[in-house]
């Protein structure tokens, strides 16, 4: 009971830093709402190669969209555009597109199913996943990841995004680019804080265990 009392004070912390280091176009793009009509062409013309027509990747290293929430997928698009977060086949899809572009495709991904397909490949790793993900480490300061992310993986809009079902692939590279600093975009330092503190076994359990949630 103390443990879970720490933990959500440590987490209604971290989400208060969290909220209050956004910066003005960050809090900007999570209430943005766009057309998701208007997006089709550019998702047939750009965004389906990588993470499918509907958003369900087939592509491992590349993340699901579908579900997503709309203002993290704007919010992200932003950050590619501006090089605030770092990628170069990202950062050159983005540079061409203006801000209702960006809010548009959040809103078309943002209104698909995410498929339930693929899953838990090692159950013995997801389980030493799930206790970090509902109940971090206490004894060296991994917080729950089910604070911010929910216990079943659907997120918090408009900060915290939808990680239910990615693949162990795509979450473990996320979690050492913050581990390393290689990706910087996370509201207060908050994703580079934790995963600082995370082993490799630990960010590869983890991620096991995220990719069975639905």
């Amino acid at each position: 009971m103390l443990k879970e009392l720490v933990m959500k004070r440590i987490m209604a912390m971290m989400a208060v830093a969290g909220l209050a280091a956004a910066s003005p176009a960050a809090m900007a793009a999570s209430t943005a709402k766009g057309d998701p009509a208007k997006a089709q062409q550019i998702v047939s013309q750009v965004c389906a190669g990588c993470h499918g027509a509907d958003g369900n990747s087939m592509i491992p290293a590349n993340p699901s969209l579908a579900g997503q929430h709309a203002e993290y997928i704007t919010k992200q698009l932003t950050n590619f555009k501006s090089s605030e977060r770092k990628n170069p086949i990202m950062m050159g899809m983005a540079a061409t597109l203006s801000p209702d572009d960006m809010k548009n495709l959040g809103a078309y991904f943002g209104e698909k199913t995410r498929n339930a397909a693929g899953g838990v490949k090692d159950k013995s790793l997801a389980l030493q996943g799930q206790k970090l993900y509902k109940g971090g480490n206490m004894a060296t300061g991994v917080a729950a990841c089910a604070g911010c992310h929910s216990p079943d993986g659907s997120g918090i809009p408009a900060q915290f995004p939808r990680l239910a079902g990615q693949s162990t692939d795509y979450v473990t590279t996320q979690l050492k680019a913050f581990r390393n600093g290689e990706r910087a975009n996370d509201p207060g330092k908050m994703m580079r804080m934790i995963a600082a503190k995370m082993t490799d076994q630990e960010i590869s359990a983890v991620a096991e265990y995220i990719s069975g949630l639905r």
